[in-house]
């Protein structure tokens, strides 16, 4: 049998959050009422001429300058033509041979060492409307019983990051987007949510022996919604590809839905090439000249890059809770109770938990770490309210610190009484030895004491009794 590899490459879509979209000034957005967010532009009335939106062609710059691409001094718009019904003018205003980002390499840290992807182009084009499929068994446009257009996503400045032939394996992949992402998401200009659809990545998957030179046929995967998904759908088409090889027959090229429900592959189109798409220069405008002072300014506001950030705190806490850290943000929260004097891993805890959704003004990280330290000798719920005021005001940490858990055993000791008597069936879990369902009975006398038990005290005299 053949020893083969996957070659997998990737283009990510990523909306910008411009206040307006890329050719009007309709407002942008997600969630709005269907086709409440148009005019003439987008809907492509005859007459309406596109002006571009300069802070989008800032930030995509911004992204380039973050994934080491070349900025040219000289991009150029063309029309992209094909014809759906969730695009009014039979064309897309995009970016062909001459976009504004070309190159680039993102290393992404792995267990065993960095990994480095690298870039075709980064450009910038306007998205499409979009369609909802209905009735059929998948959702999808192949087998519905029709389809809607919203356009109010039609005409929304959107990136297109279009990677080589890099990836080897489902995780890489997953690794190389999660780390994109929050690249993305630390420069401010997305919000990179693959449930609202504000990032989607299409996948290119074929398979070769390991060793051989070239590539060979390959899929692309539409419109993939979740990491979790990319990787399934890259073990699915691998898998399909090397049974087809394996039994002696050639693999064609085509666009696939993925359906993750059954994990199968289903053929969308033909895959198109440049050629179908008939690329011209766009004539209503004119081409883009970026000064290289504006582009110097925005790679002086460029973060320190996740990937820089993952391999400094893997030293500390390993690969695996450093990249957790960083795909989150989370680190950011962390560092500063560290350097408070709180222990890296309590602080990672705090930082993925008790933190997230909340962003503390700087000046509360010292009370915050006193806090934390302390946190055995207070009621769960004045701890947990010192994270939420913590993002709100100025905080000390004695105004929390002054309450104090409640750690009378005799006092405890009827609340945990009461507690087994109204859940025989968990007690008689527990008897059995599930001991999972400890963590239930805790927090049903801490339900009963308003929070204010010490967990500690009360976790020891519900072993206790149980062992009766």
């Amino acid at each position: 049998m053949a020893d083969w590899e996957a070659v997998v490459g990737l283009e990510i879509h990523v909306h910008l959050k411009t206040r307006t979209k890329m050719f009007c000034r309709c407002e942008a957005g997600f969630g709005a009422p269907e086709n409440t967010r148009t005019c003439p532009v987008c809907l492509a009335h005859p007459g309406a001429l596109p002006v571009p939106n300069g802070r989008a062609i800032e930030w995509t710059i911004k992204l380039g300058l973050a994934l080491g691409s070349e900025i040219p001094e000289h991009a150029v718009f063309h029309r992209k033509n094909y014809f759906y019904p969730d695009n009014p003018k039979g064309y897309q205003i995009s970016q062909y041979d001459e976009p504004l980002c070309v190159g680039g390499r993102l290393a992404v840290p792995g267990p065993d060492g960095d990994e480095e992807i690298r870039f075709v182009r980064a450009h910038l084009e306007e998205d499409a409307a979009k369609t909802v499929h209905a009735g059929g068994a998948t959702g999808r446009s192949v087998g519905a019983d029709y389809s809607l257009v919203d356009f109010n996503r039609a005409g929304t400045p959107l990136v297109e990051i279009v990677t080589e032939p890099d990836i080897r394996s489902a995780e890489q992949a997953q690794r190389f987007l999660r780390l994109l992402r929050q690249t993305i998401v630390e420069l401010g200009i997305s919000d990179a949510e693959m449930e609202k659809g504000t990032l989607r990545c299409d996948v290119n998957v074929s398979v070769r022996e390991r060793g051989e030179a070239g590539f060979r046929t390959r899929w692309e995967l539409k419109n993939m919604n979740s990491f979790n998904f990319v990787g399934r759908g890259i073990e699915a088409a691998v898998r399909k590809q090397i049974e087809i090889y394996e039994r002696g027959g050639q693999v064609e090229q085509h666009t696939y839905d993925y359906e993750a429900a059954t994990d199968t592959l289903t053929i969308h189109r033909t895959k198109e090439e440049a050629d179908d798409y008939r690329y011209f220069p766009e004539p209503d405008l004119v081409p883009i000249q970026p000064e290289r002072a504006l582009v110097e300014r925005l790679r002086g506001e460029l973060p320190e890059p996740p990937g820089a950030r993952i391999r400094r705190l893997a030293e500390a806490v390993g690969y695996d809770s450093a990249a957790e850290l960083v795909s989150t943000g989370a680190d950011r929260k962390a560092v500063p109770l560290v350097e408070e004097g709180v222990e890296w891993t309590v602080a990672a805890a705090v930082a993925m938990n008790q933190l997230a959704g909340h962003e503390p003004l700087p000046e509360n990280y010292r009370a915050l770490a006193e806090i934390v330290q302390k946190r055995e000798t207070i009621p769960r719920d004045a701890y947990t309210a010192s994270f939420a005021a913590s993002a709100t005001r100025p905080i000390g940490a004695e105004e929390f610190l002054s309450q104090t858990a409640i750690s009378d055993e005799s006092q405890l000791g009827t609340a945990v009484d009461e507690v087994l008597a109204a859940n025989p069936r968990q007690v008689e879990t527990y008897r059995g030895g599930k001991e999972g369902v400890l963590g239930f009975l805790v927090g049903q006398v801490m339900k009963q004491t308003e929070g204010k038990a010490d967990p500690k005290v009360v976790n020891r005299l519900l072993r206790e009794k149980l062992k009766v």
